[in-house]
């Protein structure tokens, strides 16, 4: 969980190492503090890759222009190594509701705009804001409000201004992942170590506590492997005896469901923080993208197009991919599957507990529960 501020339609998560008190003396009256699960928050230390995109990274003192994996994050971290980020922005011009597209670079010494084309000669850079007295936010409804030209908004605001509007820097990326990447970097290039150590905290304290680590199941994620769902969790069979006998008590369990009503089949996934009912695509992806657009996050809703199938809305590669679960019959009874009857499933919630340790069909494991209420 984490603090997130609201204020003029905009939002920022608190860092770990930010006073709550601090940060609350430099709010305004209408501002409020948010707990909403993250859980991009330090995705970028993982999966830096899915965060930069090639062509928007460049060195000040660039040799072949590639980035070195290996090197991508050092570079952020490192205070002697100069990392840019460059690309168009749309900026919304002062006291206007129109915007100017311009080609960007962000700096350790702050945010530039060329006053002519893509040129990077010092002569042609003029200083937009500086990263040590300000701060990023996401913009909400800013396509609406401030007549912006993408839905793609985020803003540069000064660390000591309460509540005016004016001195917001108001800039709008071409998509998401441009916009996650200015964003990411701007948090990167202001912390740097800092959030490194933020991100290792937890990490300390576990093994500190727990010298002794548990084995590692090898598990490929695109094999299909049996499943005990007799206990309150899903866990992997491993040996093929007692697979053959857990088949053999499924099949019983399936038969005695038969003469259980059809009702509680049909309503127990909506208990569960993943499922979100009559929601449409738009709404879904809204949520994705407050909770963290991580590999395997993840939600369940009900299909607009078939009333009696639904939909899992998956992220993976911060790309949001829809899916569509059928209902299937066989020998009179109901079944739900991804993959045209492949894999079939008496309910949603095994399902789910199925692709939370077994790709399958789908391009990664379902990992994160996107939860049906911010908290």
């Amino acid at each position: 969980m984490l603090f997130v501020m609201f204020l003029l339609h905009t939002e920022r998560c608190l860092e770990d190492h930010e006073l709550v008190v601090q940060v609350q003396a430099s709010m305004s009256s209408d501002s409020k503090f948010l707990f909403r699960k993250n859980y991009a928050k330090y995705e970028f230390f993982r999966n830096p890759l899915n965060f930069f995109p090639e062509q928007m990274v460049a060195w000040c003192q660039e040799s072949d222009g590639s980035i070195p994996q290996s090197q991508l994050l050092q570079n952020f971290l490192n205070s002697s190594s100069c990392p840019e980020i460059q690309g168009y922005l749309h900026l919304k011009e002062p006291g206007r509701r129109s915007w100017k597209k311009l080609y960007m670079f962000l700096r350790r010494s702050g945010l530039y705009y060329s006053t002519k084309g893509t040129s990077k000669e010092p002569r042609h850079l003029q200083l937009l804001s500086d990263l040590e007295d300000s701060n990023i936010f996401t913009v909400i409804t800013g396509k609406k409000l401030h007549n912006a030209p993408t839905d793609y908004q985020f803003c540069i605001r000064p660390s000591k201004v309460r509540g005016d509007c004016k001195e917001l820097k108001m800039l709008s990326a071409e998509d998401e992942q441009s916009r996650t990447c200015w964003m990411t970097a701007f948090r990167l290039l202001k912390h740097g170590i800092v959030l490194y150590q933020n991100y290792n905290v937890p990490h300390q304290r576990k093994s500190s506590l727990s010298p002794f680590s548990a084995p590692v199941r090898s598990v490929s994620e695109n094999s299909l492997v049996a499943m005990d769902f007799s206990g309150r969790t899903g866990r992997v069979i491993d040996n093929p005896v007692e697979a053959q006998s857990a088949a053999l008590e499924e099949g019983q369990t399936w038969r005695k469901h038969l003469h259980l009503k059809k009702s509680v089949f049909s309503v127990i996934h909506r208990t569960q923080v993943w499922f979100h009912g009559r929601i449409i695509r738009e709404e879904a992806h809204k949520m994705m993208i407050q909770q963290g657009q991580v590999d395997g996050l993840f939600l369940l809703r009900d299909s607009q197009s078939n009333p009696r199938a639904f939909v899992l809305t998956l992220c993976h590669h911060q790309k949001i991919k829809h899916f569509q679960i059928l209902p299937c019959e066989e020998d009179g009874q109901a079944f739900f599957s991804l993959d045209d009857g492949a894999t079939k499933f008496t309910d949603l919630i095994h399902l789910v507990e199925f692709y939370q340790l077994n790709r399958g069909v789908l391009p990664c494991k379902l990992k994160h529960p996107c939860t049906a209420v911010a908290l």
